[in-house]
């Protein structure tokens, strides 16, 4: 019943506890559920948008666009915030707009068939270019509902979290429901496992792949409204960066790049794994905050290879 695909999903599961263990002996303090919830507040917005990131992953493809447009998200929401809009018109604006930038990249990515990398590159440019159509500057968001959302906390016990934090757990629960318990999941898992026998068997691949993106353009869009919440500000330089946090929190999490294996939950591990190599590097005080990115190239470069070899053993065992 043990199947080689979770290995790399068990091996996340067991390293985010290895590494909060690690912490939790050497650090006092460290070891508390108010340290766990920070890393679920301080890693939100991320969360959000490496589930947008699983789907394009587990499909075959990839997505590089999500930073910038949780940036655009960030400047739409603060230029719109300062004309005097209400944030129930604002919110689901950049919602849909960020739906609708990713169908348009899955729609291009499939009728004219382009490497998603070429596609999303292109939306990358064009998001953050956008950014400074608006503004060159930052623009302070000085509305009484987001400040609200941002210093609201729902205290459970002694600890408390964040409205993010609910949000970007509602977010995973969905994600969840729509991988294993829809026929969009199972589709995105087919397509990402052979596009080719999808077709053949009369699965919906163009409507699949368009839901796909525009999916991850909506998470990226959740994961700016997220994001405005926790900065209180729009700027073009938001996020820079974070499409490669996202792709690594999917691959550490049991993602193969090359598709049609992949998993929510492995996702949510992943990003916490981020968070608490940030946390242990705050604690020790002494270390630079890059490390953070060394050791999540090494952690990738681990998973990777690892990937690799039991997808070779799996095929040797095929071919006997």
């Amino acid at each position: 019943m043990f199947r080689r695909k979770y290995i790399p999903i068990f091996i996340t599961v067991g390293l985010f506890a290895l590494i909060f263990a690690l912490g939790s002996f050497r650090y006092t303090g460290f070891f508390s559920t108010q340290v766990l919830f920070n890393l679920l507040i301080d890693n939100a917005f991320l969360l959000i948008v490496a589930i947008g990131m699983t789907f394009v992953i587990v499909s075959g493809g990839i997505d590089l666009s999500v930073g910038s447009m949780v940036a655009l998200t960030t400047m739409l929401s603060a230029s719109l915030l300062q004309e005097g809009l209400s944030p129930a018109l604002v919110i689901p604006f950049v919602l849909l707009a960020g739906f609708l930038f990713g169908a348009g990249m899955g729609a291009v990515i499939h009728y004219f068939n382009i490497q998603p990398f070429i596609v999303t590159l292109a939306g990358m440019f064009l998001a953050r270019g956008l950014c400074y159509v608006i503004s060159i500057n930052t623009i302070t968001i000085n509305d009484k509902f987001y400040q609200s959302i941002a210093l609201t906390k729902i205290y459970l016990g002694d600890s408390f979290i964040s409205i993010s934090v609910i949000l970007a757990l509602a977010t995973l629960l969905l994600a969840v429901y729509l991988a294993h318990y829809t026929r969009f999941g199972r589709n995105t898992y087919a397509v990402g496992g052979n596009e080719q026998s999808a077709l053949l068997m009369g699965l919906p691949v163009a409507r699949t792949k368009v839901l796909i993106y525009g999916f991850s353009g909506f998470c990226s869009a959740m994961g700016g409204v997220v994001f405005t919440f926790y900065m209180l500000s729009g700027y073009g330089l938001h996020a820079v960066g974070l499409e490669l946090d996202a792709i690594a929190a999917v691959v550490i999490g049991g993602a193969l790049l090359t598709g049609g294996v992949g998993y929510v939950v492995g996702t949510f591990f992943g990003v916490m794994i981020q968070g608490v190599i940030q946390t242990i590097i705050t604690f020790e005080g002494t270390l630079s905050s890059w490390w953070t990115k060394i050791v999540i190239g090494m952690l990738l470069f681990l998973f990777i290879v690892l990937q690799r070899v039991l997808g070779a053993r799996a095929g040797s065992s095929q071919t006997r």
